[in-house]
């Protein structure tokens, strides 16, 4: 095994900071793993920037990446993905997108918030067709 140096990070919700990102519709809350481990990883908390508008589809992309988790924390988000479907995925519910996977963030609850774990931290998101 590949040792790996990762310095340690906490991340309290008390001191949590909300940002924008990818997705103008979306807030952003890092949790520090980009730094904590030089790049190799990001973690953040995603949720429905307030007030609500109408969710905009995403269109349909692919990221160029290695590893990409998602975890729905609250409310709920419906994706589809070529060669799968579609997924509504809820409270509780998990989704590890493999590497090169064509999708499109279709809809969400106002109320969506969720964990988005990647590899590595920054990565290209691009147009793609079915």
């Amino acid at each position: 095994m590949e040792t790996l140096h990762h310095d340690f990070k906490v991340s309290l919700s008390r001191d949590a900071r909300w940002e924008p990102g990818l997705r103008p519709f979306f807030e952003y809350r890092d949790l520090g793993i980009n730094r904590a481990t030089s790049g190799s990883f990001n973690a953040h908390v995603i949720r429905v920037k307030k007030p609500v508008g109408t969710f905009p589809s995403t269109g349909i992309h692919i990221h160029e990446l290695d590893f990409q988790m998602i975890y729905v924390l609250n409310g709920w988000i419906k994706f589809i993905y070529r060669d799968h479907g579609e997924f509504r995925f809820s409270k509780g519910d998990c989704c590890l997108q493999p590497p090169g996977i064509i999708h499109n963030e279709l809809e969400c609850s106002d109320d969506l918030e969720l964990i988005e774990i990647t590899s590595p931290a920054t990565f290209e998101t691009t147009t793609a067709e079915f």
